[in-house]
């Protein structure tokens, strides 16, 4: 049995239908598993990862958990893990914790969680993906409203990767030998602009859609509006401060699945219809 924790989220709704293809047993941590929305065959169980007390029945005979970062207590939550007889734990973490600045919010978070799984006696993979392709999908108001997509850092280029990918390398690192102890950094094949991704999106549309970029005082007042002023503060540092570069590929999806991470124009032909809906 595998807890896949996020199990609705971008990676962890793929993981779970990866897991479901590799014909295992598979258990998704929802909010509410009544009302969850999971693939067949899958176990919905409640739980809060806040409170490691709460997951006894969500840990009952697993061998293996996908975990994200940030919980209060992470190393209690590992401790569980590590009781109940996990044998492996797959950590979802992002580049930022390779910088452990303590200093940043989101680095701060994504850095303890790294040393948390580290110290906990536990198997562990941990995963350093890249930005999402899924990020794209912020910009469906804009598509929405017209044919102009405003973004934040747009001279910044990234080599964001799919989470269709993130999962595969997931359930590998979940499921074969090999894994333990390695960080993978995780990337998709080319570093693009906002404004490259923005055309590919034009094409696959047949929309003729640009792409404009806001000014540093017009995104800080988008960006505050949707979150916390210390994450606002962490993603400048990061893309207007250049504390982090994303644009570097690494050839890991390749060298783990035995196949190229997809590319953008993939993700984009992938998730048109939920363009074309609005």
């Amino acid at each position: 049995m595998i807890l896949v924790t996020g199990a609705t989220g971008n990676v962890g709704s793929e993981l779970v239908e990866a897991l479901l293809r590799a014909g295992e047993q598979v258990r998704a941590l929802v909010r509410n598993p009544a009302e969850a929305a999971l693939p067949a065959g899958a176990e919905p169980v409640g739980g809060d990862l806040n409170r490691p007390e709460s997951l006894t029945r969500a840990l009952d005979v697993v061998r293996g958990l996908f975990l994200l970062p940030g919980y209060d207590d992470m190393p209690g939550l590992l401790a569980r893990a590590r009781e109940v007889g996990v044998r492996r734990v797959v950590l979802l973490t992002g580049g930022s914790a390779a910088l452990e600045d303590m200093t940043n919010v989101v680095s701060r978070y994504m850095t303890l969680s790294e040393r948390a799984l580290r110290a906990s006696g536990l198997p562990w993979t941990i995963l350093r993906p890249r930005s999402f392709m899924s990020n794209a999908l912020r910009w469906l108001p804009q598509v929405r409203a017209g044919d102009v997509v405003r973004v934040p850092f747009a001279d910044v280029r990234t080599a964001a990767i799919d989470p269709y990918d993130i999962a595969a390398v997931a359930a590998r690192a979940l499921l074969d030998d090999g894994h333990d102890g390695l960080v993978h950094e995780l990337t998709g094949p080319r570093a693009l602009l906002a404004a490259d991704q923005v055309a590919v999106l034009a094409e696959v549309l047949g929309r003729d859609l640009r792409c404009e970029g806001l000014t540093n005082a017009e995104a800080r007042a988008e960006m505050e509006a949707a979150m916390p002023v210390p994450y606002v503060d962490a993603f400048f540092r990061f893309f207007s401060d250049g504390t982090l570069d994303e644009s570097y590929v690494h050839p890991t999806v390749q060298k783990v699945t035995g196949r190229p991470a997809r590319t953008f124009e993939q993700w984009a032909n992938a998730h048109a219809d939920a363009f074309r809906t609005v």
